[in-house]
């Protein structure tokens, strides 16, 4: 047996996670099959690498030598796949992203920095995608990428899932319903409730809560810019559902309450939509795989989205 990337790579995603549970999720693998793979390195080894009653997961000694010579081959080789899909697929390349989310600017923007100084020949732009649909734009050519987390069925369009997250209510502190444990449909039949300016059956806590109990605010309106959405929660002036990522740095401020949707948490996912046809170019590749790199350093509360496609 040889120590392998693969060995390394799932000790980094064990340092990142701090849990069995979660690392297996990130690498796509069972908890059994993770487990199994870092018992047969320990007996490799022969001593073991991590202290697995610890919450979060800390390594042994053995185990901190091998995560520094983790930090000094993966990049390496990152480095040097990403030279060979250059030199196999081009280094320029044009990257229209189109986003239906303030909120998306927290991790897409440092995801834009990070790729810029490995890809800097592709060309890359940046909107939103109240004012127009995105998706027909996207078959049209008009933009590259769409990161949506309501996918349409559109021929030759593909999904890929970025990270899940779970929808939350947010509601002034001292809000009545922040008494409550969980939110329930009838709760909003008072409520106004703030949104996305975009059609009901696109926005979760209509099409995945509200609807199927029959149940519906008192009334509505509409904001593009989640920090003035959660301003106005703040003022009582409304409650929204936003993404526990876009809420945490509100909560950790304590300038607003959460409560999650019912007692079974509703958890959506963002996907980047694609051209079919496209899904091979390395450029896009790249980015993709760096966009999921930064969410998962950056946001709180996030996991492993399904790998199905929204038709499945």
């Amino acid at each position: 047996m040889y120590i392998e990337i693969k060995h390394l790579r799932t000790l980094k995603m064990l340092q990142q996670t701090g849990s069995l549970v979660a690392a297996a999720r990130r690498l796509h693998l069972t908890q059994s099959a993770l487990s199994h793979q870092l018992k047969a390195l320990e007996d490799w080894v022969g001593t073991a690498l991590v202290i697995r009653k610890s919450r979060p997961l800390t390594f042994t000694p053995a185990g901190q030598r091998l995560l520094i010579l983790a930090d000094q081959v993966l990049p390496a080789m990152q480095a040097a796949e990403r030279d060979l899909a250059r030199l196999s697929g081009g280094q320029a390349g044009r990257l229209f992203i189109v986003i239906e989310c303030h909120s998306c600017f927290e991790w897409l923007l440092p995801t834009m920095d990070v790729y810029r100084e490995s890809w800097p020949d592709v060309e890359m732009d940046l909107t939103l995608g109240f004012s127009f649909e995105p998706l027909p734009a996207l078959v049209r050519g008009d933009v590259d990428l769409v990161i949506t987390s309501d996918p349409q069925p559109i021929a030759g369009i593909a999904y890929i899932p970025l990270f899940a997250f779970q929808a939350m209510l947010a509601m002034a502190k001292n809000h009545p319903l922040a008494a409550k444990r969980w939110i329930e449909p009838r709760d909003l039949s008072e409520q106004t409730l703030i949104t996305y300016p975009v059609e009901k059956e696109r926005l979760d806590v209509f099409s995945k809560f509200l609807d199927p109990a029959g149940g519906q605010p008192a009334g509505q309106r509409t904001c593009e810019l989640t920090a003035m959405m959660l301003q106005l929660v703040a003022s009582r002036r409304g409650v929204c559902v936003l993404p526990n990522w876009a809420l945490a740095e509100y909560l950790a401020r304590d300038y607003v309450a959460a409560r999650p949707l019912g007692p079974e948490p509703i958890w959506g996912t963002l996907y980047a939509a694609l051209r079919e046809k496209e899904g091979d170019l390395a450029y896009l590749k790249e980015f993709l795989e760096t966009a999921r790199q930064v969410s998962f350093q950056s946001l709180k509360g996030i996991r492993v989205a399904d790998s199905k496609t929204p038709e499945e």
